[in-house]
């Protein structure tokens, strides 16, 4: 048996960043659904959460599963579980791009915490200047990567 523990902080935005998810309601239904479907399709979560823009997710990969599939799934499942639901007034998708960076474990409770803690953070600080951060923060500037 292989024991592999590769934790991935992913983090994408909705098309456009349009606040799509503007009610905590609908976020936590979104988040709880996330969490569920990926549990269906043996994605580990560890945790998720995000805002009116964007989502959060701590992903514990499996040894046949790569960060482009796993953030297809989540994201591809969404997108069609809230539109077919009808829960918001227009179509709902996510942006294309998204970010992904490893989390040593010496960091996670942090990067559990950050993400536990969205909705007290975008109180002070918008996903625009938050995505910035991140970018200079892990080196992205060179890539000219762009959320919307």
């Amino acid at each position: 048996m292989s024991f592999i523990k590769v934790y991935i902080h992913l983090v994408f935005s909705t098309h456009n960043r349009k606040p799509f998810l503007n009610s905590k309601d609908l976020r936590v239904k979104m988040w709880k659904h996330i969490k569920q479907n990926s549990e269906e399709k043996e994605i580990f979560i560890d945790m998720v959460n995000g805002f009116s823009d964007h989502c959060h997710c701590l992903i514990s990969l499996g040894s046949n599963q790569t960060i482009e599939k796993v953030a297809q799934l989540i994201k591809g499942e969404s997108s069609h579980w809230i539109n077919k639901n009808d829960l918001i007034s227009e179509k709902f998708s996510w942006q294309d791009e998204y970010l992904a960076v490893s989390v040593s474990e010496s960091h996670i409770d942090r990067v559990r915490n950050y993400i536990k803690n969205q909705e007290e953070y975008h109180r002070i600080k918008s996903f625009t200047e938050e995505y910035e951060q991140f970018i200079k923060h892990y080196g992205f500037e060179v890539f000219k990567i762009n959320f919307g």
